[in-house]
């Protein structure tokens, strides 16, 4: 296994960004909801010798021998998925989170063909039917969005424009949602129009499987899901199904998508999965549910305006309008700050995507590391004094964050990261 002293002995300028990449997610605080960290057991077998091993196939039908260890390693995931989220089939093998959704179109759809899927602006993904995304050129991509009062999906519109356009694929989830997907009433839309339902649920996977979240599984046809985010393993993905629907979809990610897996990205799935099945991952999943709820509170207390007014998950969706400073300024604070978020578009932004009005933040990373509802409001104080001092352009301000943001990091250490 490639250790840190063998990249500097054979690369010492890539190992000084390494070393640089792990202060800075040590001192940080990462409030980026997409991102978490990895465990130093699932990082050890993304690092193992399954890097070596080419594996074209699934287990027992593969194109190349010397797959003794490999399949067993890939059926483990695949038990271990299964069993998590009470799946009748698995696949583990998407590279990423879209080309699994591609996978879905790939195994149910023709080009051409209609899909329904959330707005990127009001918060869905692109692979969802986006105009710029390859599905949205392949496809005829319709979008619903959130009701302007609520911020909340309108569930009538969905089914209105799911019997007008009659899609085969509907999508719910998405990259910037709040709140509780109903998934049972998407099965009711896709039933009455006779589509197929596709959960999306790359961001609240974790919380679904400890049982924070409501599972998607009883009701949709398909579920694709990234794993890391909210799971904590490595950046890969999985596709859940019925059993009916099995052969399809394997058939759409191998041969249809790409070649071999990467089989050290399945070994650290196998780890993620066996971690996330402990009893300890369920306590972490609705900590982070709490933690979302109590910043979400104190920014509000703050007179912050955040979408749909607060959130049920691990994300929280804010519009910086009233604020007077557009969300890329006060991210690019926020990061000068130790405070890593993102700038993102809102629902009815009139800003261009690029430079929008909101930001964009989570509680997965903070709640990994240990902190609770009680640091919230130092959370929260933070926030607004940098996209107060992003307002006046106060570069003391945001130094003065930084040093603040430092030593309670230094408390709480991260997992997967060297001590010092």
């Amino acid at each position: 296994m490639t250790t840190q002293s063998s990249i500097t002995r054979t690369d010492p300028e890539l190992a000084a960004l390494l070393r640089a990449e792990e202060r800075l997610q040590a001192d940080t605080l990462r409030l980026i909801p997409s991102e978490n960290y990895a465990s130093a057991a699932v990082l050890e077998a993304g690092a193992s010798v399954l890097q070596n091993k080419y594996s074209e196939g699934y287990p027992g039908r593969r194109y190349y021998e010397g797959q003794q260890n490999v399949d067993p390693v890939e059926n483990l995931a695949i038990n271990r998925a299964k069993s998590l989220f009470g799946a009748e089939h698995a696949n583990v093998q998407p590279y990423s989170g879209s080309p699994a959704n591609l996978a879905v179109y790939l195994a149910f759809a023709r080009p051409g063909d209609t899909v329904l899927g959330m707005s990127l602006p009001m918060g869905g993904h692109l692979t969802h039917g986006w105009g710029v995304s390859a599905t949205g050129r392949w496809f005829h991509g319709v979008q619903y969005g959130v009701n302007a009062k609520t911020g909340v999906v309108d569930l009538d519109e969905v089914r209105d424009l799911a019997v007008r356009e009659r899609p085969r694929l509907i999508f719910c989830g998405g990259t910037a949602v709040p709140r509780t997907i109903d998934f049972a009433a998407f099965a009711e839309i896709a039933e009455e129009v006779d589509a197929v339902l596709v959960a999306d649920i790359a961001h609240i996977a974790g919380l679904v499987a400890g049982g924070a979240h409501p599972s998607p599984l009883p009701y949709a046809d398909v579920v694709t899901t990234t794993t890391h985010k909210t799971l904590r393993g490595p950046r890969g993905a999985m596709i859940l199904t019925r059993e009916e629907h099995a052969r399809e979809v394997d058939r759409a990610v191998f041969p249809g998508l790409q070649g071999g897996p990467h089989n050290q990205t399945t070994a650290g799935i196998a780890v993620a999965l066996h971690e996330a099945a402990q009893p300890a991952f369920r306590q972490y999943a609705h900590q982070v549910v709490a933690n979302a709820a109590a910043l979400a509170r104190e920014l509000l207390d703050r007179g912050y305006d955040l979408v749909s007014g607060g959130t049920d998950n691990h994300l929280v969706l804010i519009d910086l309008t009233n604020k007077d400073v557009p969300g890329k300024v006060a991210a690019k604070a926020l990061d000068q700050a130790g405070v890593v978020l993102n700038h993102n578009t809102v629902p009815f932004d009139p800003r261009k995507p690029f430079d929008p009005s909101g930001i964009r933040l989570g509680t997965p990373a903070l709640t990994s590391r240990g902190l609770t509802v009680d640091h919230m409001p130092a959370v929260a104080d933070w926030i607004d004094r940098g996209v107060t001092a992003a307002h006046k352009g106060d570069e003391d301000a945001l130094r003065r964050i930084r040093a603040e943001v430092r030593e309670l990091m230094a408390a709480f250490p991260a997992p997967g990261l060297p001590t010092a």
